[in-house]
């Protein structure tokens, strides 16, 4: 297959596709914080909405083995399913791919855990099924260093871009006189822009 040209993220072709960030995997992440990797996955679902993306999420043995979604992450999707799944790779779930062909949307941020199975895997079938995936690797966690390393080694021999949760929302945001930057800013808790922000709004009165 003849690689696409990379074009940008906008808000028009962009979804976000969130991966098994359940309580039962997150006992085993050792290569980030457990509170960062909260806080980055849910400032990535927050700012999402607010910039209109669609979300796709899914677990993986919900019943059986790896728990419910983390608390923080379920309360920042509101009432969005999350769609439940056996295989190992979420592309090899066809209920999951239909609802991302659902979206319309040619653009893809993954985030999961474990990053190099949850998340890589399925940007590794999206990208060979014409997708532009790209991996918010902090929004990602996995159980060792080596893990971490091997996963990064492997999407950059295949082209697959990687980025942080921050990095995404601000580039499909595009503009800082956007009305909804603040809020963006505030979901994905960079307070100093917010509070910077008010105080230009301040010597401009």
């Amino acid at each position: 297959m003849t690689e696409k040209p990379r074009t940008r993220m906008t808000r028009d072709n962009t979804a976000v596709l969130l991966l098994d960030h359940q309580v039962g995997l997150f006992t085993g992440v050792r290569d980030i914080g457990v509170a960062e990797l909260k806080h980055n996955v849910v400032g990535l679902a927050k700012a999402a909405r607010l910039l209109g993306l669609p979300i796709v999420a899914a677990t993986t043995a919900r019943d059986s083995m790896w728990g419910p979604t983390v608390p923080e992450l379920r309360a920042a999707l509101g009432d969005l399913e999350i769609h439940d799944r056996s295989t190992v790779n979420a592309w090899d779930d066809e209920a999951f791919v239909a609802k991302v062909r659902e979206t319309g949307r040619d653009h893809l941020i993954l985030a999961g855990l474990s990053f190099e199975v949850c998340a890589s895997l399925p940007a590794i079938a999206a990208q060979a099924d014409g997708y532009q995936p790209v991996v918010a690797v902090d929004a990602c966690g996995t159980f060792s260093l080596h893990k971490r390393e091997a996963g990064l080694a492997r999407l950059t021999a295949l082209r697959i871009e990687v980025s942080d949760y921050s990095t995404l929302m601000v580039e499909i945001m595009a503009d800082n006189a956007d009305p909804k930057a603040n809020d963006v800013y505030a979901a994905l808790d960079m307070p100093f822009a917010t509070l910077m922000g008010q105080v230009a709004a301040g010597f401009a009165k």
